[in-house]
């Protein structure tokens, strides 16, 4: 017996030992680098302004593909064009035609409504840079094209819903370049650039896009998501961490048509070639005087451009928020394949998808993501009813045998062997399986991993209110049981931070194994026991959401167990 406190002892040390290294090695440094990434990303804010921008402190070389020498670049300055269509603002330097500066209007920094607009391109100059830009390589020995230096010509100031703004630029040797911008309601640029052949000999041309990120973003770091360059070619999705480029090569696929991009977390920046075209796409990693730079870019095929010809091509670029009816709609719009990938719902993709779109049809009918997940927790207790309540009658059964298995149990508590060989005799006779109560648990695992993806990976849910003090469903409750939820005036470690929702999710969880049979094992009973607290600091650390579900899950399991053992006959007290 003090061999087995002994263990017991060293086991809920060694529980609570993990859950404070995990939170004082892990979650404490990556809540304090969000922290500082945040207040970067506000001073960018007050800072990147395009119209006043400072020169860089040296001239780069952005690779071009398929060109043979990389094209020199240097920050876009000078004048620009406004784009602005209510959920998107920003503007593209009419030096180079790069599309560097876009905020996203509908999200801020923090739930506060005064912080800054999320900033997801910036020009060079800035302390970031994160651009776009759509060219041409030529294919012809001789040719001038237009590059990072070229000034085009805009016949309007701003770009809008529906309301396009075409860039000119003529090269002097017979070929007149276009760029046409047009924007959407949410957030999609269709670019239609043409070449126009005044001269007297034919020329080939590749088209290109790039998207090229400077310095190497801080990153959650989770496995369950993927945040760096990813892409769907040739209807495979490719996913590839910031390391794989800067560790190795630059990787390239042929594709007809797809898509790639770099994405964060809740944000995408996508290139969206024409699909019926082949094309060339390029993953790679280009540094420069200790700077990072990564790059996503594709090239068309060769297009001749005979004299008194002229040449289009329309690709489309996705600069925005990861929110996935849009997503659904731009595949469907524009064929765009697996675009919806770009949210990283997992390997459970067929449960995970489902529940997203059940909870969106939930809120969208309350208005709250908080009463949506309610919902959702009643719809999956109704759907798995019927097999509950066959646990549940085989736990309430276990329940009435508890006096005759603790006979058994202070019986032959010297001998193991025999003790368990009555248990099982007992079972067998009552005809009760012990294992049908933890059936009620199984069932719930995978739904309960896929809502925890669609908390953790879901824009919609970034910021998401319920009532009271939960201002963000996808984060941790904030208050904690040691400074009596916020009334003393003090702040509380993060590993301490044992909000009002884990608790009520120990106490039901406590509650519930009232109702339950003990185990006869008594250091498998204490261990049971002290499960609830474990739970509790565990899932102090969970997004708030998790909670919730977990918690009126555990209410309705409490209420549909307790009125099957009234009926049997079973105490519940």
């Amino acid at each position: 017996m003090m061999g087995e406190q002994r263990n017991l002892l060293l086991a809920i040390l060694l529980s609570v030992g993990i859950i404070f290294a995990f939170q004082y090695f892990y979650e404490i440094p990556r809540l304090r680098e969000q922290q500082a990434r945040q207040a970067e990303l506000a001073r960018q804010a007050e800072t990147a302004q395009p119209t006043a921008l400072s020169p860089p402190a040296e001239t780069v070389t952005p690779v071009v593909p398929g060109s043979a020498q990389p094209v020199g670049e240097t920050p876009a300055q000078g004048p620009r064009i406004r784009l602005d269509n209510g959920r998107l603002h920003g503007s593209i330097a009419l030096s180079g035609a790069r599309i560097d500066d876009v905020t996203l209007a509908d999200y801020r920094e923090t739930p506060d409504p005064e912080s800054p607009e999320i900033r997801l391109l910036a020009p060079v100059g800035t302390a970031h840079p994160y651009f776009v830009e759509f060219g041409w390589v030529a294919g012809t020995a001789g040719v001038v094209v237009p590059d990072s230096r070229t000034l085009w010509q805009a016949d309007g100031d701003r770009v809008g819903i529906d309301r396009p703004v075409q860039l000119r630029y003529d090269n002097g040797r017979g070929l007149v370049f276009t760029q046409s911008f047009a924007l959407d309601a949410d957030f999609m640029l269709t670019v239609r650039r043409t070449v126009r052949n005044d001269g007297t000999e034919p020329v080939t041309l590749y088209p290109y896009g790039l998207v090229s990120r400077w310095d190497t973003p801080p990153t959650l770091g989770f496995f369950i998501l993927h945040e760096g360059p990813l892409g769907v070619l040739d209807g495979t999705l490719h996913e590839l961490d910031y390391d794989d480029l800067k560790g190795g090569p630059a990787q390239e696929f042929k594709s007809r048509g797809g898509w790639l991009g770099i994405t964060d977390k809740y944000w995408l920046v996508a290139l969206v070639p024409p699909q019926q075209q082949e094309i060339v796409a390029s993953f790679r990693y280009v540094p420069l005087n200790g700077r990072d730079r990564y790059q996503v870019d594709f090239r068309g095929p060769a297009l001749a451009v005979a004299p008194g010809q002229t040449i289009e091509v329309v690709d489309r670029l996705f600069v925005g928020a990861k929110e996935v009816d849009k997503l659904d709609r731009y595949a469907a719009e524009f064929g765009i394949p697996l675009f919806d990938r770009a949210v990283d719902f997992g390997w459970f993709y067929f449960l995970t998808k489902p529940i997203f779109h059940i909870l969106h049809f939930f809120y969208k009918w309350t208005g709250n993501y908080g009463v949506a997940i309610l919902l959702l927790t009643l719809l999956v207790k109704l759907a798995f009813f019927p097999l509950a309540n066959k646990s549940y009658r085989a736990m309430s059964h276990m329940k009435k045998l508890q006096p005759e298995m603790m006979r058994i149990r202070d019986l032959y508590a010297n001998d193991k062997v025999r003790m368990n060989q009555e248990l099982m005799a007992l079972y067998q006779r009552e005809k009760v399986n012990p294992m049908a109560g933890c059936l009620p648990v199984l069932i719930q695992i995978p739904v309960f991993f896929a809502l925890y993806k669609v908390l953790f990976v879901s824009i919609e849910m970034r910021h998401a209110p319920f009532f009271g003090w939960i201002k963000d469903l996808s984060a941790p409750d904030p208050t904690s049981i040691f400074n009596l939820f916020g009334l003393l005036p003090f702040e509380v470690p993060s590993f301490l931070t044992i909000g009002v929702w884990p608790i009520a999710m120990g106490a039901t969880m406590w509650l519930q194994q009232k109702l339950n049979p003990q185990p006869a094992d008594p250091v498998q009973a204490k261990v049971m026991n002290l499960l609830p607290i474990f739970f509790t600091f565990l899932f102090a650390t969970f997004p708030a959401g998790l909670v919730i579900y977990w918690t009126w899950n555990n209410l309705l399991s409490i209420a549909q167990q307790w009125l099957i053992m009234k009926r049997m006959g079973v105490n519940v007290s």
